[in-house]
């Protein structure tokens, strides 16, 4: 059982990534017509678009998405607790989802932006997947870079972001419920 727990979330924690995306694309108004941000719409769009009828967006907020992320949560969830013979409760899912969504949000951002740091020292020309790294993450790093500005060309956004984030996961891990299990 345990290769198909591994399956069934290896594929929907990739997918939830990619819908994850499509949420923060909009968001911070990335290039749609980056290749990158075409595959993101490309693989969420069958799923999203007959939702899309029924949930209208809130503003830059995609909620179709993110309805979409929490049922991806879900429906894993769900198999693997099948798997396992374990009981459902449609609330304690509900609750797990929205938690994991959020979490892997944070995942997310920590490997975007330690890419970003990495990909930084090398001169890379034009690349679309880190352009739309860089629209992604500036929204995040542009208000530390205004406290502190780059120290002798060296900048420190990225490692007070990924330190605040680390202290967040560790002070929530602590309040909420089902938190540090994800």
């Amino acid at each position: 059982m345990n290769a198909f727990t591994f399956l069934i979330t290896t594929l929907f924690d990739l997918y939830l990534m990619v819908v994850i995306l499509r949420i923060w694309l909009q968001l911070a108004r990335a290039d749609f017509y980056n290749p990158f941000s075409q595959f993101i719409v490309k693989a969420t769009h069958p799923l999203i678009a007959p939702m899309r009828r029924i949930l209208p967006s809130l503003g830059r907020f995609d909620t179709a998405s993110f309805v979409l992320a929490l049922l991806v949560v879900m429906v894993k969830v769900l198999l693997i607790s099948l798997i396992a013979g374990g009981g459902i409760d449609i609330l304690l899912f509900l609750m797990f989802a929205v938690v994991s969504v959020i979490k892997k949000a944070g995942v997310l951002l920590f490997w975007m932006l330690l890419i970003r740091a990495i990909l930084s020292w090398f001169n890379q020309g034009y690349n679309p997947i880190v352009m739309v790294m860089g629209q992604l993450t500036e929204p995040v790093l542009a208000p530390i870079r205004r406290i502190i500005p780059p120290i002798g060309g060296l900048d420190l956004s990225v490692m007070l972001v990924i330190i605040g984030m680390n202290f967040l996961n560790m002070l929530l891990a602590q309040y909420i419920p089902y938190w540090a299990v994800i």
